[in-house]
């Protein structure tokens, strides 16, 4: 029997049968300007002419309910309330054939206990587009109290880039899907912020920290793009019609606040705190597990730079005597999703599942005993 994995994130949904590959889809529904009428979902935002001031509305595979299993992730310590609407549409309106739902950290300690056999312990450093979650796994099992979750995740970042250049610059304050680009593009980790900040200041072509970006028109120019540094005019105007943002320091700072969200008034720690912080609420002699086997998942992660200030800044936090070693996968979007996929062609699979023989029998209980959430 065929078993779905879908991997739920706020931003991008994870989806794919275990035997096939994996999609990464947009995990909502838009409206258009200028299609109020039609209601696009997912992937069929390709198929909008013009992309901006897009509306999203809170993704799909064909797939026979009743002949598949799902395994379907879902956020740390989720309300109950939503945990029984998730079983009722999983199991009554869908009738699945067996349900794993689990955290996308676990997914992803599963698979980096199969691939590190002697490996005890793991930190997943999970950063999303709504919150960052550090969580450590001991023997393939979630430890609770070393749970830690920050406020701060992709949402936020774009959020505040929006703001920084509809005063600084363009008013973009409707442009979420633009912007969201063009952080994707050209923001990176400072690993020596105030450095950076003094090259941000600088004039002509000694600042190295400034770029020009070309937003997209939807006619010519579908996608926007960094001018190519032998391109750009540091005196005057373009000659061209394109539309340029200029962005210098909010290149660095804006993802600064992943390391310290007070910067913009969030009193929360940042990563590399929190990170500690988790470690240092389990028994001691397990600290020097973790602190060697950091992963790191999500789409923040992919910020250029991110691996190497979440390294130093742990180090510096950590004792001398301890080894740090942090873990970029190749693809720590997807990361989670290919733990799925192992976990489904394990031979303990269906002992974790709940079948829909057993929740037409025992309902919501034998969820709550089986899935630890």
């Amino acid at each position: 029997m065929e078993t779905l994995v879908l991997d739920n994130g706020a931003s991008t949904a994870k989806i794919g049968f275990s035997d096939k590959r994996v999609s990464v889809l947009p995990n909502c529904q838009f409206r258009s300007r200028t299609a109020r009428l039609k209601t696009f979902t997912s992937n069929q935002i390709d198929e909008i002419k013009d992309p901006s001031g897009l509306y999203y509305i809170l993704p799909f595979q064909k797939v026979d309910f009743p002949e598949t299993n799902i395994i379907i992730t879902e956020p740390y310590f989720n309300f109950n309330s939503i945990q029984e609407s998730m079983n009722e549409i999983l199991f009554e309106e869908y009738q699945f054939q067996a349900v794993y739902r689990t955290n996308a950290g676990s997914l992803s300690a599963y698979k980096y206990f199969e691939e590190n056999k002697s490996e005890l312990c793991c930190l997943v450093v999970d950063s999303g587009y709504s919150f960052t979650h550090i969580v450590p796994y001991c023997q393939g099992k979630k430890m609770n109290e070393g749970i830690c979750r920050i406020n701060v995740g992709g949402k936020l970042l774009s959020n505040h880039l929006k703001e920084i250049i509809s005063y600084r610059q363009l008013h973009v304050m409707d442009e979420t899907h633009v912007i969201n680009q063009v952080k994707e593009d050209v923001c990176y980790v400072s690993q020596d912020f105030y450095k950076d900040m003094e090259i941000a200041q600088l004039k002509g072509k000694a600042n190295t920290v400034m770029r020009d970006y070309v937003l997209p028109d939807f006619s010519t120019i579908k996608k926007g793009f960094c001018k190519p540094l032998e391109e750009m005019v540091f005196s005057g105007k373009y000659k061209t019609s394109e539309q340029i943002l200029r962005l210098t320091n909010e290149r660095f700072a804006v993802p600064e606040i992943l390391f310290h969200p007070s910067d913009i008034g969030i009193q929360e720690m940042g990563i590399p705190e929190a990170i500690v912080h988790s470690v240092q609420s389990l028994p001691e002699e397990m600290h020097p597990h973790f602190y060697k086997n950091i992963i790191l998942t999500g789409g923040n992660t992919l910020l250029p730079g991110f691996r190497d200030r979440v390294y130093a800044d742990v180090r510096s936090l950590t004792p001398c005597d301890y080894d740090v070693s942090v873990l970029l996968p190749e693809n720590p979007i997807t990361y989670s999703w290919e733990g799925g996929k192992l976990l489904s062609e394990s031979s303990d699979f269906m002992d974790l599942v709940v079948t829909k023989d057993d929740y037409d029998e025992s309902g919501h209980c034998i969820c709550e005993e089986k899935f630890d959430i």
